[in-house]
């Protein structure tokens, strides 16, 4: 029987747009830490939670098909660490770059990231932040009925949304042009196991 998020990817699978394909993976951070006081907010690392949903999102990730040719993340040691318990379910690893602009930022500048990767890759991974990348999904989707209701309300710590967009250059990145292909988060997986 099929599970609702394995529903949804093949669901989409089979309307899947012909010709060349661009997918656009955004991650938010896993579970961080409460910030405290004195400490700057770049250096909050992930508690447990965010450990174990970091190594689930990328366990559920590789096992469909889910894999980026290029990851880019925010310097920050939560969305660092949120790649380096990552990793180890994708072989190779791909490369990685740690990009200033991501911290912080919102649309427009994630926006700038992602075309500045070019022809470089046809699968891209973004880890950031919110609200920044909840913002970026909503401006890039062409359309939020169906499945894409479930972005109404924001994106969860370790929450994955998945875009495809027809193309094969991020230079050519326009709002309005890409089609949800799947939004996951570790607890709709957990339930979708039960």
């Amino acid at each position: 029987m099929l599970g609702m998020l394995d529903w949804l990817i093949q669901e989409i699978d089979a309307a899947d747009m012909q010709g060349d394909l661009m997918r656009l993976m955004l991650l938010r951070h896993a579970k961080a830490e409460k910030a405290e006081s004195g400490t700057p907010d770049r250096d909050r690392r992930l508690n447990g939670r965010g450990r174990k949903d970091s190594a689930q999102i990328a366990a559920y990730m590789a096992q469909h098909g889910l894999l980026p040719d290029r990851i880019l993340v925010s310097p920050a040691a939560r969305t660092r660490e949120t790649w380096e318990h990552m990793v180890s379910a994708f072989s190779p690893a791909p490369p990685v770059a740690y990009e200033d602009r991501l911290y912080e930022a919102g649309p427009e500048a994630i926006t700038a990231v992602i075309k500045d990767a070019g022809r470089s890759a046809s699968a891209l991974l973004v880890i950031g932040h919110n609200p920044g990348l909840y913002d970026t999904a909503r401006l890039l989707l062409a359309h939020r009925g169906g499945a894409a209701h479930q972005l109404e309300n924001e994106l969860p710590t370790a929450g994955l949304i998945v875009i495809d967009f027809a193309g094969n250059d991020w230079r050519e990145l326009a709002p309005g042009s890409g089609r949800l292909k799947l939004f996951a988060t570790p607890r709709l997986i957990k339930a979708d196991k039960e």
